[in-house]
């Protein structure tokens, strides 16, 4: 049984689109035999190229072979994601009350009331504005988060914590490369499963991140016994509020989250939690209107079964392609990819209108395709086996100047109907990266003689290089000299390597070659054949030490 909203308008609907949904499927063709098609999706409409020939594009990975305008079975029935087996009926009283009522009725955490709280509930109480638009923007997201934490028995002040992580902003990206509504970075997003790769980063996702979130928060009150201590872990790392008791408890001091001794950042993050608290609970006290929100799921979850585009389920869900992004922010291109986010999420009457419309579309689903690279190559090479301009290409995938893109790395390209039938497969899916490579003639080691006088600075002028490079490879002092004759380190590119390994002895004796040539040729010239020698071995030197 599916969790939808039921009114009785709502039922009627619902019974028409089941019986739409029975009868798109039973008139859907089977799909035609897998071709073989190197490419994977992506999602705004991809420029109009040429199909590339035959031969282009090698190694795309791909999934079922499916027709690319069915769309009948692309995407399957609304749900709530929380209770998917218990409908809501927003005809019930629980449905109609405010929700700040049910997070207040939570609150379960020891009150802190410190000069800090003071400090924080006076920042926020003379910023209503802001204030405002950060109740207003949660209003998507909190019915989901506070179901999840009482379905967990945790407090619902855990619920006000994307407030001071990221004012319920989850495309939020701090300069520590934190990001989403919950503020991951890299790699403690990994350690909860949260994917991040060139199609989608779920720190961002709403559903995904805030059960990594309260996983992490459930893991923290585990290890220390104490909420105020998990969340001054889940800022600070558990490794350093752990040395931080262990200090007190070596220096015979009392070791609760007020008694240790922890950077700024952190010695604000609970008053601030603690403010913030304390607004929700009491906002007239402090001259505050909250906004109502309904006690209801604002968003269903819609399965998808095709690669899609984005803006095309925006578009058959009636809802504007940036409300679509703030309930769908873990998404990297405009494509949809089944294999790797087999769900998104749309507001309720929006979930319905676009599970009504897609059996009736008859275009194709997703415009891009997500192709594997075969080998290191420019972009511009990339670009025309995959029938595009290098600008687009560049534009599509975010290639900065000067770089090559490396063996593995997947692009996005356009889908071409005729040949791409096969949507993404769920290993391209999940691994999907990009490796870039700077578009310059590979280094190689060679060492030179210094000459009277020379300096790290000379050197480097003389070689186009950097001092600080050329320091570096020798291991001296950017200002130190060198003696004459002393071997010096460096790294010049493979043909410059060669041309200026020439000592300046060297070159003298070039010189004195060049010189023997021309005395010979005099000789010859008056009918002294016997210098003929001696001239063929002048040039062969001179070739040898100018190659």
């Amino acid at each position: 049984m599916t969790a939808l909203l039921l009114t009785p308008k709502r039922r009627a609907t619902l019974s028409v689109l089941a019986l739409t949904l029975v009868l798109a499927a039973c008139a859907t063709a089977p799909s035609p035999e897998p071709v073989t098609a190197p490419v994977v999706n992506a999602g705004a409409a991809a420029p109009g190229a040429t199909p590339p020939p035959e031969a282009a594009a090698p190694g795309v990975a791909a999934a079922s072979a499916a027709a690319p305008n069915d769309a009948a079975v692309a995407a399957g029935p609304p749900t709530d994601p929380v209770r998917p087996e218990e409908p809501v009926d927003l005809d019930a009283i629980a449905a109609q009350r405010d929700l700040w009522i049910r997070v207040r009725r939570g609150f379960a955490m020891p009150d802190l009331d410190t000069p800090l709280v003071r400090d924080r509930e006076q920042w926020y109480a003379t910023r209503p504005d802001y204030v405002q638009r950060m109740t207003e923007r949660s209003s998507r997201y909190l019915f989901h988060v506070v179901e999840e934490i009482e379905r967990r028995g945790m407090p619902t002040e855990l619920a006000l914590l994307p407030f001071i992580e990221s004012a319920f902003n989850p495309q939020a990206m701090s300069t520590a490369k934190a990001s989403g509504m919950w503020q991951f970075i890299p790699s403690t997003g990994k350690h909860f499963d949260l994917a991040q790769n060139a199609f989608r980063d779920d720190r961002r996702d709403v559903l995904a991140s805030t059960r990594a979130a309260l996983d992490y928060l459930q893991k923290l009150h585990g290890m220390f016994g104490d909420w105020h201590l998990a969340l001054a872990a889940y800022n600070w790392g558990e490794g350093s509020v752990g040395r931080a008791i262990a200090r007190n408890q070596k220096l015979g001091l009392p070791t609760d989250y007020l008694s240790l001794k922890m950077p700024d950042e952190t010695r604000y993050y609970v008053p601030k939690l603690q403010a913030v608290k304390n607004l929700i609970a009491r906002p007239e006290a402090f001259g505050l209107t909250l906004p109502a929100i309904e006690n209801h799921p604002y968003f269903l979850s819609v399965p998808i079964q095709r690669d899609i585009d984005a803006a095309l389920v925006a578009r058959l869900a009636g809802l504007p392609l940036d409300e679509f992004h703030a309930l769908n922010p873990s998404l990297n291109k405009p494509v949809i990819l089944a294999a790797g986010t087999p769900q998104v999420l749309l507001p309720y009457d929006n979930a319905n209108e676009f599970v009504r419309a897609l059996p009736g579309y008859q275009g194709p689903l997703a415009s891009w395709t997500a192709w594997v690279v075969p080998t290191t190559m420019k972009p511009a090479d990339a670009a025309k086996r995959v029938g595009m301009s290098e600008a687009e290409l560049r534009e599509a995938n975010r290639i900065p100047p000067r770089m090559l893109v490396r063996a593995g790395s997947t692009l996005m390209v356009p889908r071409h109907p005729h040949r791409h039938l096969d949507d993404v497969s769920e290993r391209v899916a999940d691994n999907a990266t990009m490796l870039l490579a700077p578009d310059a003639p590979a280094l190689r080691r060679t060492t030179v003689k210094a000459r009277k006088n020379d300096s790290v600075a000379s050197i480097a002028a003389r070689y186009r290089l950097s001092a600080a490079s050329v320091a570096d490879w020798n291991k001296v002092a950017a200002g130190a000299h060198f003696k004459t004759g002393q071997a010096v380190v460096l790294y010049l590119p493979g043909r410059a390597a060669t041309a200026r390994k020439s000592s300046p002895s060297t070159t003298a004796k070039a010189r004195g070659n060049r010189a023997t040539t021309s005395a010979t040729a005099q000789r010859k010239s008056a009918g002294k054949s016997v210098a003929a020698r001696p001239t063929a071995q002048g040039k062969s030197r001179v070739a040898a030490n100018s190659r």
